[in-house]
This record gives structure tokens, sequence and C-alpha cells, in this order.
């Protein structure tokens, strides 16, 4: 039996084996309660203390967290910041390279319209006063006309070819002293042989030899002439002045056929029908002059330089170079009667009116002369020695090299 004392009314009990090991048990489950009990609180106690320890560390750790973060913004929110900042500076200066662009483009389109404008303004000022002018010219043009209308209906035929010689002398007298100083240009007023041109010109050189001489005949008539004369009426007659008075050239200065195309296209070479005639319009009076003058004078030059390769036996083969200066010559000459041609133009623009398709006509005019410049080119040696069998025997001479020892021969 094994005695137990009550804790409480220290009495002694006595208990079997069975029912001490049941209270044992009761005794150890109590403890073992109380104590899991025990370590369940200390355990939850330590939790709590692990969560709160837990709970602060995290708490910490996201306050940290959120203190870099919070870093990280402001850092970013001022980088955004700085960037927006140079963004609007940027945008601020393009915008103001932008605006003063367009202010200096506007300034541009401003300037070039101010311009435009004056410019406009210029060229209808112009307009205007060309206007004006050609109405001015057109005024003295009808006044012209009137005038030379009224008196051609004063005038007889006779004094209307008088009145063509007076234009014709006139202009010859204009250009006597510089360009003609040594000429004769007087009326033909010797009529023994029956019958007379109206003008001779006549040129020498230095020594005497005459250069050229032209018999010229002017002619012209009212338009108010019944009957109207033909240029080829007056040919024979020239013709015959021209050889009686012993002329090399003659020149028909007319005013009949005014609508003729033929007459109107400039200098026309009638030769074919008889020798060394030419019909020219009054504006070509002073060119078919230079004309003739200029070709004879080259031609005096040749002429003599052949007569010293005669007479001295000068070396030929110079020929082909005098004939280069005689060709560059002529073309001076022509282009000097191309000028003359623009103011034969503007003469014509001041006559009557039935001669206004001369002046059309005229603008090709350049084309004789065009023809007589490449007659000129094809001018050679071979051309100019074409049937003359003297020059012929000196130019085979000098080719088999002769020449020389038949002139020590005769020498």
């Amino acid at each position: 039996m094994n005695e137990i004392i009550c804790p409480n009314c220290h009495k002694v009990f006595k208990v079997d084996e069975a029912g001490f090991a049941d209270i044992l048990k009761q005794v150890r489950d109590h403890k073992f309660e109380e104590e899991l009990l025990a370590r369940l609180a200390l355990a939850e106690k330590e939790k709590a203390s692990a969560v709160m320890l837990a709970e602060a560390n995290l708490k910490n750790t996201l306050q940290a967290t959120l203190v870099k973060k919070d870093q990280e913004l402001a850092a970013l929110i001022s980088k955004n910041e700085k960037a927006e900042v140079e963004k609007k500076l940027s945008v601020a200066e393009a915008t103001k390279n932008i605006e003063k662009e367009r202010d200096n483009l506007a300034n541009d389109l401003k300037i070039k319209a101010t311009e435009m404008q004056l410019l406009e303004k210029s060229l209808q000022e112009k307009f205007l006063a060309e206007l004006k002018s050609k109405e001015d010219i057109i005024k003295m043009k009808d006044e012209e006309i009137a005038l030379r209308k009224d008196m051609k209906l004063k005038l007889s035929t006779k004094m209307i070819g008088e009145t063509l010689e007076l234009h014709c002398e006139n202009e010859f007298n204009l250009l006597r002293a510089t360009a003609f100083p040594k000429a004769y240009f007087e009326k033909d007023n010797d009529s023994k042989t029956g019958s007379k041109g109206d003008y001779i010109y006549r040129e020498t050189d230095e020594a005497g030899i005459e250069i050229i001489s032209i018999m010229f005949e002017m002619k012209n008539e009212g338009d108010e002439t019944s009957t109207k004369k033909k240029n080829e009426d007056f040919f024979k007659e020239l013709d015959k002045d021209r050889t009686e008075k012993k002329c090399e050239y003659a020149v028909l200065v007319t005013l009949l056929e005014a609508e003729s195309e033929l007459y109107n296209a400039g200098i026309v070479d009638v030769s074919h029908k008889y020798a060394k005639m030419y019909v020219v319009r009054p504006q070509f009076f002073i060119p078919i002059i230079t004309l003739l003058r200029n070709a004879a004078m080259n031609s005096m030059k040749f002429k003599s330089e052949l007569a010293l390769v005669r007479n001295q036996n000068i070396d030929i083969t110079h020929f082909e170079d005098n004939i280069t200066k005689f060709k560059e010559g002529f073309a001076k000459n022509f282009d000097l009667a191309s000028r003359k041609f623009k103011t034969a133009i503007e003469e014509i623009d001041k006559t009557i009116d039935h001669l206004q398709k001369t002046k059309d006509a005229l603008l090709s005019s350049e084309n004789n002369l065009r023809l007589a410049n490449n007659k000129s080119e094809e001018l050679t040696i071979k051309k100019l020695t074409h049937g003359n069998p003297t020059m012929k025997a000196k130019f085979e001479d000098l080719a088999k090299g002769n020449i020389f020892t038949d002139t020590a021969k005769d020498n």
C-alpha cells in the first residue's frame, strides 16, 4: 500500500498500486498539461516576439526601401524635371530660331514683294513710255506720210526725181569727209552724146590711177502717176550712159515697183542682162558704193601684186596670203554693210506706207551679201589663173623648182 498526504488537509491516504498509478498518472498528466501550456504560452510569446521582431525588421526594411525608392523617385523626378527644362529650353531655342527664320523669310518676302512692286511699276512705266513712244512714232510716221503725200501731190514727176537725187547727194555729203575724202561725186551735166545720167562717182589712188567709177541714175514717180514705170525700162539707157562716160559700174537707185519682192530684197545684181549693173533702194545707196569701192581697191592691190610677180619675179607663193587678206577685208566690208542695213531699215520706217513691205524684205537682204562673201571664199589661185597660160606656167615652174633657175638665165 502506498500513502499519499493531502496537500490541503494533510491527511494520509492509503492507496493500492493501481490507484497510486492512476493518481500518479493524473498528476503527471496535469503537470504535463501545465508544462505544455506553459511551453505553449512561451512559444506563443516567442512567436509573438519573433512576429514583432519580424514586423519591426520588415518595417525597417520597407522603410529603408521606401526611403531609397523615394530618393530614386526624387532623383528621377529631378532628372525628368531637368530634362523637361532642357526640353523646354531646346524647344524655346528652336522656336526662337524658327520664329527668327520666319521673321527673316517674312522680311525677305516683304522686300521681294516691294521689289516686285517696284519692278512691276518700272516695267509698267517703261511699257507705258514705250507705248507712248510708239504712239509718238506712229504719229510722227503718220505726219511724215501725210507730209510726203502732200509734197508728192504738189511736185511734178521731174521734181520728185530731183528730190530723190537730193536725198542721195545729202547722204553722200554727210560721209564725204570721213569715208570718201578723195572721191569725185557730182551731177552728170555732159549731154554731148545725147543723153546723161544723174551722178558720176570716181575715185583715184595717190598715183592718179582710177580705182573705181560708177554711173548713177535715180528714178521715182508720184503715187498719182497713171502709167507706172518699171526699173527694167531704164537699164538700156543707163548702160549706154555708163559706156559713153567710161564708167566701170552702173547703179540704178529707184523707188519704182514698190511692191516688188525682188527689188525690196536688197542689192539686186542685173549683170546677167547688162554688165556690172546693180539696182538698189535709196537706203542701199551708200552700202553699194562701199562694197564696190572696197572690192575695187582690193582688186587693184591684187592686180598690182600680180604685176610685181610678172615684172620682178616675186615669190608667187605669197598670193594665197594676200587672197586671204582680201577675203578678210571683204568680210569686214560685209559686216559694215550689215550694220548699214539696220540704219536703212530705220530709214524705211520713215517712208510712206507703200514701202512697208520694203522694210520686211530688207531683213533678208543679207543673203545677197552672204552669197557675195561665199563667192569671195571660193576665190583661189587656180581660179585666178584659169585661162591664163602665163600664170599657169609660173606655178608649174614653182612646183618644179625651176623659177629661180629661169630667172638667173634671164638675168
